[in-house]
């Protein structure tokens, strides 16, 4: 391997935000440094099984909708 390459790998401490702490060794920050979750397996509904929502970002779903609004494909029996 080529010397002075690789990223310093050294412990931090990561802090959820229930508050729990831990130590791991990390690329992230300095020496030492502490790491804050503002997302994290405690609080995300990915991991939770919270209710999913579609945002709606600007408009856009709302646009598609109204731009293909009237579009019919044949007639319906």
């Amino acid at each position: 391997m080529k010397a002075d390459i690789h990223p310093d790998y050294h412990f931090i401490k990561v802090v959820l935000t229930n508050g729990t702490e831990y130590l791991t060794r990390s690329t992230y920050g300095q020496a030492n440094g502490t790491l804050n979750l503002d997302i994290d397996p405690s609080s995300h509904p990915a991991w939770t099984g919270g209710s999913q929502q579609l945002l709606d970002r600007g408009g856009r779903v709302s646009r598609f909708n109204n731009k293909f609004a009237g579009i019919t494909f044949g007639k319906k029996n």
